[in-house]
């Protein structure tokens, strides 16, 4: 079971950073993958961090750290931690990929104008995926949902304070 920074689990217990990266690098061993420094801090930054990182900025926070860290490591290394569904992948419409620790289901909130991504945290996430079998007879394995919408800071810039504004700036999905 994965869990995020100052979660609980199932019986109440505080569950701390730590302990999300000793499971992640536990789930690497039981793959039989080995253990390196560089896969240990890249995995720990994207845990303790919530910012959905590209690959370049991985590589800017931490090469001071690590002095030998190269770009390609930090590739390599994301690509093997969204193989082993560790990590996932995000498109934010700035045309590069973000990259997510998935220790807790969630979802991602996008803003349609500057391209920040959200975490929420919803108690029944894991029912949607319940009632899609339940509607369509597939054995779900998993989801990936995005909400699009402007960020507080963006509503604030573009003066937006209802859904007729955004109507206005074309920025809606659906009528």
């Amino acid at each position: 079971m994965w869990f995020n920074k100052g979660e609980y689990d199932k019986r109440g217990n505080r569950v701390v950073a730590e302990d999300m990266l000793t499971q992640a690098l536990q789930q690497l061993k039981d793959h039989k993958i080995r253990v390196t420094p560089q896969r240990q801090i890249i995995l720990n930054y994207l845990i303790t961090h919530h910012n959905h990182p590209s690959v370049e900025t991985i590589y800017q926070e931490l090469a001071t750290q690590l002095p030998n860290l190269s770009l390609a490591t930090v590739y390599n290394t994301l690509k093997l931690f969204v193989d082993l569904g560790i990590v996932i992948e995000l498109q934010n419409g700035d045309a590069g990929t973000h990259y997510d620790f998935f220790g807790r289901p969630h979802y991602h909130v996008v803003c349609e104008n500057c391209g920040k991504i959200t975490d929420v945290f919803e108690p029944d996430l894991r029912s949607v995926e319940a009632k899609a079998a339940e509607l369509s007879g597939y054995l779900v394995t998993g989801h990936n949902m995005e909400v699009y919408g402007l960020c507080p800071d963006c509503q604030k810039l573009l003066n937006v304070t209802k859904t007729a504004d955004l109507k206005r700036l074309k920025l809606t999905h659906s009528e």
